[in-house]
């Protein structure tokens, strides 16, 4: 086996260009990941055509190969040893990739690296705020009454429950000023304290902004004059975004300037005092309007035409996955929960999963490679389960008509549940198990989208590949 590795990995390497041409590498569960001089070195067809290698693809500057977990960091052993190259960090190997980036492509992969760190913890709290919806939500099991109604015992469990779970979104801001501050090279302490900042109980809740702005019972601040609203920024992305931006620059910029005996008394304090002052006097009340704005902006879309938002997003989803644009829309999301309480965003994403591991399903009976065969077995359920990459690049790009049937039942589906106004009070796993993040008052029609993105791509690609094979 040891001695296959080694072969796969050579070959591997030969595949990207020679180790001449592989600046970093490293790998993550299942994918090697590569910073390569020039990709268009890559031959992708031997690669293919490898045991080994489930599918392979290009993005955020960076050439990933899919091998498998628990295979994955075995070659990854072999081919670093090939190469030359010495085993990598994750953030030697983006940092060589970014290189390659334009501006933009840079600013999608800095929201990438600040939202992924922390997609395990909203993911979980998204999970187990759907267990408390069953057991709080009336009309599920018993006609008007929930769970808890019908049976008083569970219901201080169902109370410890939705604390544990509303954790990581009562405190989001502290999540994400750790994980930016921590991007962009300031202290990720001083982040966590700074998101904090912007939810302490001192604060007027956001949640409740709306209903003291009607009262005019918004608490102030007496600046010498100038009166700032006291406002927390629960749910928020933008204002801890800019301001941890701030913070990183003003700390990177007091330790290069600031004698190494006193940076104890005097980085951190005037960081956080001059950062502090500026989040709640200038960027939370800019950002707080712009992420209205941008709440605005969507919910008229989905308010006024519906079918075409709904259309428009299930469509497009699966090629932003391809760009790494996606990740754009979690801020997106957040703002909506924050706003209205849910987002009608995720629900397709969690279509477009779905309707990803139905084709590639489908490829499993249209194909008489055993490879494929596996590989579509394999991938159609981790799609299903939220993870689309192997399904995505491995199977339905290479074929590419699985990938535009699955654009096209995740855009009918999304259509579906956009005008049954089905929403999600928070974001969860995006595939199969996604009806927990759901509110309980819409799992019929989230259901029936569902069945739409998992009928229409698998009949759409059955049909396409025999057509194909007709000419």
């Amino acid at each position: 086996m040891a001695n296959q590795n080694r072969q796969d990995a050579e070959k591997i390497v030969d595949a990207v260009g020679g180790k001449d041409n592989i600046a970093s590498a490293t790998h993550c569960v299942t994918r090697l990941r590569f910073a390569l001089h020039d990709e268009k070195k890559v031959n992708k067809e031997q690669l293919e055509n490898m045991d080994v290698v489930k599918g392979s693809f290009s993005a955020n500057g960076q050439f990933q190969v899919v091998i498998g977990q628990g295979l994955v960091d075995k070659v990854y052993a072999d081919v670093a040893d090939v190469a030359g190259i010495g085993t990598a960090t994750k953030e030697d190997t983006k940092a060589a990739a970014e290189k390659n980036l334009n501006p933009i492509q840079r600013a999608v992969k800095t929201l990438a690296d600040i939202f992924i760190p922390i997609l395990p913890a909203l993911v979980t709290a998204g999970l187990l705020m759907g267990i408390n919806n069953i057991l709080t939500g009336p009309g599920i099991f018993y006609d008007d009454k929930s769970v808890v109604d019908v049976h008083k015992q569970w219901k201080d469990v169902a109370s410890i429950i939705n604390t544990i779970a509303n954790t990581a979104f009562t405190f989001l801001p502290g999540l994400v000023g750790w994980s930016a501050v921590k991007r962009f090279g300031g202290s990720p302490l001083l982040g966590i304290v700074l998101g904090l900042m912007l939810v302490h109980p001192d604060l007027l809740n956001a949640w409740g902004y709306a209903e003291a702005k009607e009262a005019g019972n918004i608490p102030t601040w007496n600046l010498f004059g100038w009166h700032v609203e006291k406002v927390g920024y629960q749910g928020q992305i933008l204002p801890i975004l800019f301001a941890s931006l701030l913070l990183a620059k003003i700390e990177v910029f007091l330790n290069k300037r600031v004698h190494d005996s006193i940076k104890l008394l005097v980085v951190a304090p005037v960081t956080l005092l001059v950062t502090g002052f500026l989040a709640f006097t200038v960027i939370g009340p800019i950002t707080f309007g712009l992420g209205n704005a941008i709440t605005h902006v969507f919910t008229t879309i989905f308010d006024t035409v519906p079918a075409i938002g709904g259309f428009i997003y299930g469509a497009l989803y699966a090629p932003l996955v391809i760009t790494g644009m996606h990740h754009t829309f979690l801020a997106v999301d957040f703002q909506l929960i924050a706003s209205i309480g849910g987002t009608f965003l995720w629900p397709i994403l969690a279509l477009s999963n779905i309707a990803q591991g139905s084709s590639a399903l489908a490829m499993m009976l249209l194909t008489k490679d055993d490879k494929i065969k596996g590989l579509s077995l394999s991938s159609g359920i981790s799609a299903f389960l939220g993870i689309t990459e192997p399904a995505m690049f491995g199977i339905n790009l290479r074929f590419r008509f699985p990938f535009f049937a699955a654009m096209a039942g995740a855009a009918i589906g999304g259509v579906y549940i956009t005008i049954n106004k089905v929403m999600a009070p928070s974001i969860g796993v995006g595939g199969l198990p996604a009806f927990f993040s759901i509110v309980p008052q819409k799992w019929g029609p989230f259901f029936v989208g569902m069945a739409i993105a998992l009928v229409v791509p698998f009949v759409l690609t059955l049909i396409l590949g025999k057509l194909r094979r007709q000419k």
